[in-house]
């Protein structure tokens, strides 16, 4: 008991205030930004990216990098011959499917989820990278349930599915099950890479190219793996609670 109290007495409170407060990011790695006064359009970032995540604009002739297939490699920045991609600590990608949420259907999620959320995490084919991510969420410095935010082990108890993976061939049927299982109304969170567009496996033959092309998603989280605080950012976003 005294070695309990010693311990509380030497390590005060550990969980972060983020989002209420900003988060460090200075020593990460996060979104790659294109400085367009630098860059030539010679392709070279093009030709070398790996998930095919930077894609050439014909109407502007500029590059843009597409989030949701970007897995923070940081090639393009090594690659780019004339220093034009700035590797910055931006983690707060979440993407609604829709610009705005229509006044009506703000009021029901912050009456349905405003309060409390229930989610199942699901691994549709992942590498366990996103879901060793997801796990984090539940330690003493990231403390998910501050929020009222819990993970449950069925999917009938769920109000949201958090999905990574790519949906691979021999997952796809149990993705499905478990959406259906899960009552309405509900959420649908696309967390990583490779779940929100296929990342480096786009067009295999045994994945799909994210799991939009299976289920419908309200939330994507980009990244490779997305940091802890990106997921939160998302799932909050996802809820109106920021």
């Amino acid at each position: 008991m005294f070695q309990v109290i010693k311990k509380i007495i030497q390590y005060p409170r550990v969980t972060q205030d983020y989002p209420a407060k900003p988060f460090d990011t200075s020593l990460t790695s996060g979104k790659p930004v294109i400085h367009s006064e630098k860059c030539t359009a010679c392709g070279e970032c093009v030709t070398r990216c790996p998930s095919g995540a930077i894609v050439e604009n014909v109407d502007t002739n500029t590059l843009e990098i597409n989030d949701n297939a970007c897995i923070f490699c940081v090639l393009c920045s090594e690659v780019c011959p004339h220093g034009a991609i700035e590797i910055t600590g931006e983690f707060e990608l979440a993407q609604m499917t829709y610009e705005e949420l229509g006044t009506q259907l703000k009021k029901k999620i912050e009456k349905r989820f405003g309060r409390s959320l229930q989610i199942r995490e699901v691994d549709s084919g992942s590498c366990n990278g996103c879901d060793y991510e997801i796990n984090a969420l539940n330690n003493p410095f990231n403390d998910i349930e501050r929020f009222g935010i819990h993970f449950v082990a069925s999917p009938r108890h769920a109000d949201m599915l958090l999905v990574t993976g790519t949906a691979t061939r021999n997952m796809e049927l149990a993705l499905l099950k478990t959406y259906e299982a899960a009552p309405n109304p509900k959420l649908v969170a696309a967390v990583g890479a490779c779940a929100c567009s296929g990342g480096i496996f786009q067009d295999s033959y045994a994945a799909k190219n994210g799991i939009d092309t299976v289920l419908p998603v309200d939330v994507y989280i980009p990244g490779c793996p997305p940091r802890p605080q990106a997921i939160l950012y998302g799932i909050l976003k996802a809820i109106d609670r920021l």
